[in-house]
Formats: structure tokens, sequence, C-alpha cells
């Protein structure tokens, strides 16, 4: 019996061994996107002026997404992951970032409103939409301004398929709710296609 088999019941202990044990090669796959991260995150400073936002980036892995970010930010930004190892990635690779251990459905660390935009980069279609939910109301919940979304939208690479199928993520109905989910959640909200497969959901506060 595989250790992937035996932590099937439990997807929460199931997504910390996968991710825990794939944090040391992790850092090649954000190196290889990081050109669209940075793309990304320049479309995002377009719609949205980053300078002087303090950010906090939910499930940052090894901090690729929260470093493009920091290109148009040189406020205080943090990122919060739930694998030790991924942390520990992040730290060596990015020490102009703060990071701290924290599950993205208990930001319970962090006071009501505390930042400006709250952001997660393909973290919320890992999980069903009940889980979703908690998470996304927690984001709002420390987010004063916006929360942000980079995730799954349109069109997936039969690559990435292959790896969503294997990680037992929620993509496909991720990319078919999602949207509908940010709008029943926030008063407006707005969506930008990045032509990468994914998109940037926002969604507005106030």
């Amino acid at each position: 019996m595989s250790i992937l088999h035996y932590f099937g019941t439990d997807p929460d202990k199931r997504a910390k061994f996968i991710f825990n044990f794939i944090a040391p090669i992790y850092g090649y796959v954000d190196k290889g996107l990081q050109n669209r991260f940075a793309k990304t995150a320049a479309l995002l400073n377009n719609k949205i002026a980053l300078e002087g936002k303090r950010i906090l980036d939910v499930g940052c892995g090894t901090g690729a997404w929260g470093a493009c970010l920091a290109v148009h930010n040189k406020s205080l930004s943090v990122g919060v992951d739930f694998s030790e190892k991924m942390l520990l990635e992040a730290i060596k690779k990015h020490p102009n970032i703060t990071f701290k251990q924290a599950r993205a459905e208990d930001l319970s660390m962090f006071n009501d409103n505390e930042f400006d935009i709250v952001t997660a980069s393909y973290v919320l279609h890992g999980v069903t939409k009940e889980p979703r939910a908690k998470m996304l109301k927690e984001m709002k919940r420390v987010a004063k301004e916006l929360v942000v979304v980079h995730d799954f939208y349109g069109k997936t690479e039969p690559f990435v398929q292959l790896l969503e199928f294997m990680e037992r993520s929620d993509y496909k109905n991720f990319k078919r709710d999602f949207e509908k989910e940010m709008q029943e959640l926030f008063p407006k909200t707005e969506l930008y296609d990045t032509t990468y497969g994914t998109a940037l959901y926002i969604g507005i506060k106030k």
C-alpha cells in the first residue's frame, strides 16, 4: 500500500504530505512559471496600483507569486503556507518577504482588515466548494480592500490536467463555479483573463 493511498481518506494529511515531499523541487517549477507570474503581476499592477499596499499571500508555497507582486510594491508583504518545507524554501529564496506558517482556512493570527490586499495563487482550486468557501471568507475578513485570486480559467493544458488529477484537485468545478462563488461573497467583482489558462478573480469589499 502506497503512502498516498494511506492518506487518501484525509485530504488535509494528503495535501500536506505531497507539498512537504515536493518542496525541494517545487522551486524549479516556480522558476519555470516565473515569467508568466511576472507578466500577470504586471497586469494586476496596471489594474490596481500595488505600491504602498500591504499584501498577504495565502498558500504562498516557495514564494514566487508574492515575489512578483513585491516588484511593484515596497511595502511590507507577508506569505503564509501550511507546509513547513515550502516555507523553508521561500525564506531562502525571498529574504525581503516575511513568511509564517498558517492554514488558509484559519488566518486567526491576523486581525480583521489587516492587509490592503489578500491574494492566493493556484490554491483555491485544490479544495472542494465547502473548504474553499471557508478559505475565501477568511481572506475577505483580513482584507481591507481587495481579495485577488490568481487561478485556473478557460483551457487547461493536458500536462497540467494530469498533475491536477494526481493531486485530486477540484479544478474542473472551480473553473465552472468560482466566478459565481466570488459574486455571492463580494458586493463587486472583476475578472481579468491572463491568456495563460488562468485569470485574476478580484473581490472588492466596498
